[in-house]
This record gives C-alpha cells, sequence and structure tokens, in this order.
C-alpha cells in the first residue's frame, strides 16, 4: 500500500522531482479565488515552503469560489488557510496578514524564488511588478474575470488600469474558472521550479467555450 502523501505526483512526475519542490519558497500575494486554490493545490503537490500575503477576513461570498467554509467567516484569510493546509498535509505555511505596500514589499517577498501575484485590484499588483521588476525576481501573474482566465509572466504582463464596475467583489464568476486559473498557475509553477530550462509559457483561458490558448 502506498504511504506517500503524495504517491500519485510522484508516480507522474518522479519521487526526486517531487522531493526538490521543498527547496522552493514560493510567495502567493492574495488568498482569494485564485490564492486559496492555488496555495491548497501546491501543499498537495508537495511544496512545504509557501507564504501566503493577504490582509482580508472571510466574507459570506468567498464561499462560493475559494477553499473557505461557513465556519471560517469573519476570521483571516490567511489564517485560516494556515490551518487548513496543516490539517491536510502536515506543513505549516508562513502568512502574513497586512497589506503589501511599497514601504514593505521588500520584507514580506524576501527570500522569494518565485513571487505569485493572484490580486484583485490595480495598485497591489503594480506593488508587486515594480518590486520584481527592480529585485529580479521571478513573477507569474494569475487573474480571473467573469468567464476568462490569463496566467502571465511578468516580461509579457501589463497592469490593468482600474476597473470602473465598482465593488471588485460583485462581478459574475463561477468557481470551475478560479479552480481551472488556479490549477494552471500550478502547473506553470511546477514546471518553473522543476524543468532545467522552464518554458515560462503564458496563457488565456475561456470558460464558456472551454479554451485554452497562449497568451502571446
Amino acid at each position: 500500500m502506498a504511504n506517500s502523501k503524495f504517491h500519485h505526483e510522484e508516480i507522474y512526475r518522479g519521487e526526486d522531482l517531487v522531493k526538490k519542490l521543498g527547496n522552493f519558497l514560493v510567495v502567493v500575494c492574495g488568498d482569494g479565488a485564485i490564492g486559496s486554490n492555488l496555495v491548497d493545490t501546491l501543499a498537495r503537490q508537495g511544496f512545504s515552503d509557501i507564504r501566503v500575503i493577504d490582509m482580508d477576513r472571510v466574507d459570506t461570498h468567498n464561499i462560493n469560489t475559494q477553499t473557505f467554509e461557513e465556519g471560517d467567516v469573519g476570521a483571516m484569510k490567511v489564517a485560516v488557510t494556515q490551518g487548513k493546509v496543516y490539517r491536510t498535509v502536515g506543513i505549516e505555511i508562513d502568512i502574513v496578514s497586512k497589506r503589501l505596500e511599497a514601504k514593505n514589499v521588500k520584507k514580506f517577498l524576501k527570500g522569494a524564488d518565485l513571487v505569485i501575484d493572484g490580486f484583485d485590484n490595480t495598485e497591489s499588483r503594480r506593488v508587486v511588478q515594480d518590486y520584481c521588476r527592480k529585485a529580479g525576481l521571478p513573477c507569474l501573474h494569475a487573474g480571473l474575470h467573469t468567464d476568462y482566465g490569463e496566467v502571465v509572466w511578468d516580461e509579457v504582463y501589463m497592469v490593468p488600469t482600474e476597473s470602473a464596475e465598482g465593488d471588485v467583489c460583485d462581478y459574475p464568476l463561477a468557481r470551475n474558472l478560479a479552480v481551472i486559473v488556479a490549477s494552471i498557475t500550478a502547473e506553470e509553477t511546477l514546471d518553473f521550479c522543476l524543468s532545467d530550462k522552464p518554458r515560462k509559457q503564458s496563457w488565456r483561458f475561456t470558460l464558456k467555450d472551454l479554451h485554452i490558448g497562449s497568451y502571446n
């Protein structure tokens, strides 16, 4: 009987490769529809050095697209995610329950081997991009809206302009889109960490026609 938590992943990718994942610090910016699903996936695949940054508390509407439950409402997202990951795979991830800003970005991204931007606002995305470009940190941006999602390496990424649609929590969004985009982000992360020559491919996805294609 298989006794490894990552048994199927080890068969698919190779046991030695999965063990390598513990040597990479992945910093996930945002613990929402993309971030919470992404962290859950990365932890189940063998990543053990993960830092998650988010200042929000769990709200009822988060239950639909994120990994939170009714009993989590009102709690800090990162604290809930930390507890869930520990119960799931027995690792304690690092968490930061503060707003990421220009004055603290160096501290919060310190030591990162890869930064993943899953924020839902222009200001925070720009802070991440500006610092990663200045510091030479590899950065992958993931975003979604309505039935469209994208996973884009920073070299070709353009921070979107502010939305005029009002509350970011009120746009239409399907859970399946959030999970698929998080999965694509996880796969691109794995390729970056495990390949001698990472492909660093950027992707776009539309849910209604179930189409995934190259971003550029």
